[in-house]
């Protein structure tokens, strides 16, 4: 689990650019499926797309906030949900304890690597109608594994960007590691030091397994800092999250 509801991403960076757009939509996957997303594009896109990638409760409100922040800065930023299969196409109707294990756990299982490119598919399409072809897929912990697992060639992105997303096997389904042979965009992985949920042995292995592949990466590790230090409340590593937002924009910059 990653951000509580009432998280929002800290703001670094005065805006470039005003919002042309920032909407709820509703999309239909490749598979037909209707599922859930919020785009924002600036007045003038000057910069790649972003294809914002959620944790694993899915859409909201701290990554519309980072849609809007990214497209401030002149980078068309769309998020999809995760779960129109098993929850339906609008978030809103969620009761609030969705986002809790229990509840949570049925439809995350319900997830599929077929499923989630089919709607990473359709969420891509979207975003390169409102801006440039080239897009960078930027994930957060689920979504940061997601991201990760989106630098197949299949995906045409030019980059991908992970904040501790959990990159070895899981229940014997293979991660990033496991299918790093397959991945080929540049990678940029931002790990907190002492995550808890991440050992630095799969920090280490995944690097290696790129490495090994030829996958261009770098990997960013800030000693002492938590799973979800890139949030506005953890003051504490403000410092980190700077950084951590900096490169990100340098990635972007670079993947353009």
């Amino acid at each position: 689990m990653c951000y509580d509801p009432d998280a929002a991403p800290p703001a670094f960076s005065p805006a470039r650019w005003a919002l042309a757009e920032a909407t709820d939509l509703t999309l239909t996957s490749t598979d037909g499926t209707e599922f859930a997303a919020f785009l924002a594009h600036p007045e003038v896109a000057t910069g790649v797309g972003v294809l914002v990638l959620p944790d694993n409760k899915g859409l909201s409100a701290f990554y519309r906030h980072t849609a809007a922040r990214l497209a401030e800065q002149g980078h068309p930023a769309l998020v999809p949900d995760y779960y129109g299969r098993t929850a339906g196409a609008d978030p809103e109707n969620r009761p609030p304890e969705f986002g809790e294990l229990p509840n949570l756990l049925p439809h995350l299982l319900a997830l599929t690597p077929e499923t989630l490119d089919a709607d990473l598919t359709a969420a891509l399409a979207r975003l390169r109608t409102v801006g440039p072809a080239e897009v960078v897929a930027l994930g957060f912990c689920f979504g940061g594994r997601q991201a990760f697992r989106a630098a197949a060639p299949r995906f045409g992105l030019a980059g991908a960007v992970g904040f501790y997303g959990y990159p070895d096997a899981i229940d014997g389904a293979p991660g990033p590691t496991q299918l790093a042979a397959g991945l080929t965009a540049p990678i940029l992985a931002l790990w907190g030091g002492s995550d808890a949920h991440i050992p630095p042995a799969a920090v280490e292995a995944f690097d290696a397994a790129l490495t090994a592949a030829g996958c261009p990466h770098e990997f960013v590790t800030y000693p002492g800092a938590p799973h979800n230090f890139f949030e506005l409340s953890a003051v504490e590593h403000a410092t980190s999250a700077r950084d951590a937002w900096d490169r990100l924009l340098a990635f972007l910059a670079a993947a353009g």
